[in-house]
């Protein structure tokens, strides 16, 4: 499967994301997900290009309506299952 774009993002780009980053490359090294992540702040999405998945804080989701990303909103950024099977929903959904 080809390597996909993962931005995850908050509001100012530094604890939410960066926390929430962390947990990915750790989910990455556990299933091995073939995502190639990067962290920002929301300001920075408009430079944005080709990004397949978006992981966000979920206050944050309505700000990504228009993207063609699949969007995952979190509500707790320290609910590991719900990244992982929020991320094994999308991987199984873009296989069919």
């Amino acid at each position: 499967m080809q390597t996909k774009k993962c931005l995850i993002m908050c509001r100012t780009g530094m604890g939410s994301s960066m926390m929430l980053k962390i947990k990915v490359d750790k989910l990455i090294e556990k299933k091995g997900y073939p995502l190639d992540v990067a962290h920002d702040a929301f300001s920075g999405f408009a430079g944005q290009q080709n990004v397949d998945v978006i992981i966000t804080m979920e206050d944050l989701i309505d700000e990504f309506k228009n993207s063609k990303a699949y969007v995952i909103g979190v509500k707790d950024i320290m609910d590991v299952d719900f990244l992982e099977k929020s991320l094994d929903k999308y991987f199984a959904q873009i296989e069919e």
